[in-house]
């Protein structure tokens, strides 16, 4: 049988000749049932606080997990942004070595352009200035053949007369001409 405070406060005995006392007994029963009232009314309470710390404690469980899920996302998304980064960062350094040897190879091949077209001119050069050489060369002789033409039929000039012709055209050098002409 169950006890409850009403129980122990209503229990009723059987009496004996020499029994025991009636009002001590009824006293003793209501100070059992009231002690008795107030461990439950205790059991329950601490049940109840029990209840709610359990609560709590799956609450907080459940937010560790929540946290600990978090965590670990932010751990993979931090690391997936890293690698990211990582590869961003290789791609482009790739590429930025991949145009400096194009442009170092497009310089080479105009420098290499520039040179042959330098020497390219310089053979030209020193065709034209062969050319005018010899042009001059060739337009100073016939020069001075006029010139001692014209000296024969105008009038016979000393032989004085003729080695300062003959004289002022040794003086004529064509690659001082030339010079002047660069």
């Amino acid at each position: 049988m169950k006890y409850t405070p009403h129980s122990i406060k209503n229990q009723e005995f059987n009496r004996s000749v020499r029994g025991y006392d009636k009002e001590e007994v009824e006293a003793f029963l209501d100070k059992l049932s009231d002690e008795f009232e107030n461990l439950i009314e205790q059991n329950e309470n601490l049940t109840k606080e029990l209840d709610q710390l359990n609560k709590k404690i799956k609450d907080y469980q459940r937010i560790e997990k929540n946290l600990q899920e978090t965590l670990l996302s932010a751990q993979e998304s931090s690391s997936k942004a890293f690698d990211s980064a990582k590869k961003q960062t290789a791609m482009i350094l790739k590429e930025a070595e991949l145009k400096a040897a194009q442009i170092v190879d497009r310089a080479n091949e105009e420098a290499e352009i520039i040179r042959n077209a330098v020497a390219n001119l310089r053979e030209e050069k020193k065709l034209l200035l062969a050319r005018l050489k010899s042009m001059i060369d060739v337009q100073s002789e016939v020069l001075m053949r006029n010139v001692e033409q014209q000296t024969v039929i105008s009038k016979p000039r000393s032989s004085e007369t003729r080695k300062e012709v003959k004289k002022t055209s040794d003086n004529i050098n064509v690659d001082d001409i030339l010079e002047k002409l660069l």
